[in-house]
């Protein structure tokens, strides 16, 4: 029975993960928030009003690229664009957080632009981000065959950008927004080719860090409040609509409602689980010593030591469930600073 509880528990876990995940690229996809990112990572819209962007120049139908947190909205200001589902024969089927097109006003015409959106929580997957971002941008270009371009004319080739929102980078990438393309380098000579022939791709990661730091503003700012797992939803509101003038729409407002319920969920689901398999240990304990030196120095111990066990447990699950670092764990649960490096040691 209790196997059956903890699998049914780890499935609603895995579930509710699966809807905070969703309900994320959800509000990312949002127009204005986008625009947001545009303005800040590409270079075409660098001048342009976010407000301009948002209505004017992002293309695409307005639905929800995986399946709908909230079927019931049929219409709203979200976007997806082109197909996020890119196949290949040989290198099986890779799917985008967020891919749509955007038009961009340069030299009297109009390019498009297809930029692809992801959000990362883990920095070191085994890789590095930067070459999965480069090789993203560059199935973007090669899937352009047929649609974009056909047989010879590489001259129709959009430019591409894969946009990388980093939750938990490194101390040393904090609140940064580094890019990455191709540039022209003259080894012997001085040519001149036109920039359009060869600027194709651009791969940006923006890195998030904490408020206490010098460039935490714009971009950083938004996307950090934005996916805060410590401040409410009302304080989320007053900062988008006071620092950035997003409209709380209906959408935006259920959006950032999700992520809050959900995250609030997870946590406490971790807290409660932790909790629970500490004092249960600890109690059993404290009986079992009880019985050989004495009830009460045995609960006593037995307690104390379930509940530093607990309490690793509980590190643990929070680590593990949000994806955070041990000592982001050890703020939360308000353990003081002075005991982080035993428990660390105990981890």
């Amino acid at each position: 029975m209790e196997t059956e509880t903890t699998l049914s528990e780890s499935i609603r876990i895995t579930k509710d993960k699966a809807r905070l995940d969703a309900a994320c690229k959800r509000i990312l996809s949002e127009k204005i928030i986008l625009a947001w990112i545009m303005k800040s990572c590409v270079a075409e819209f660098r001048d342009i009003p976010v407000r301009e962007i948002a209505d004017r120049y992002i293309e695409g139908t307005p639905e929800v690229s995986e399946v709908p947190v909230m079927p019931d909205e049929v219409k709203s200001s979200r976007i997806t664009g082109s197909n996020t589902e890119d196949k290949t024969i040989n290198e099986g089927t890779i799917y985008y957080d967020i891919r749509f097109c955007a038009a961009a006003p340069r030299s009297g015409e109009t390019i498009r632009l297809i930029l692809n959106v992801e959000a990362q929580n883990n920095f070191y997957p085994g890789y590095s981000l930067v070459t999965r971002a480069i090789y993203y941008c560059s199935r973007m270009v090669s899937s352009q065959y047929g649609t974009e371009f056909t047989d010879s004319h590489y001259e129709n080739i959009k430019k591409v950008y894969s946009i990388w929102i980093c939750m938990n980078p490194p101390e040393e990438r904090h609140n940064s927004i580094s890019g990455y393309s191709i540039k022209e380098e003259n080894l012997i000579g001085n040519v001149k080719e036109a920039v359009e022939h060869y600027d194709l791709m651009t791969a940006v990661m923006i890195c998030l860090g904490s408020e206490d730091d010098e460039n935490y503003s714009g971009i950083l700012k938004l996307l950090d409040v934005l996916f805060s797992k410590e401040l409410s939803q009302d304080e989320k509101r007053k900062v988008l609509q006071e620092d950035f003038d997003i409209p709380m729409t209906h959408s935006i407002e259920r959006g950032i409602s999700s992520m809050c319920n959900l995250s609030e969920g997870l946590w406490q689901s971790a807290m409660e689980k932790g909790w629970s398999e500490g004092m249960k240990k600890g109690l059993a304990e404290g009986m079992e010593k009880g019985m050989e030196k004495g009830m009460e120095k045995g609960m006593e111990k037995g307690i104390a030591e379930g509940a530093e066990k607990n309490l690793l447990e509980n590190i643990r699950s929070l680590m593990a469930t949000m994806k955070i670092t041990a000592e982001q764990a050890m703020a939360a649960l308000r353990i003081p600073e002075s005991k982080w490096a035993g428990y660390a040691a105990k981890l």
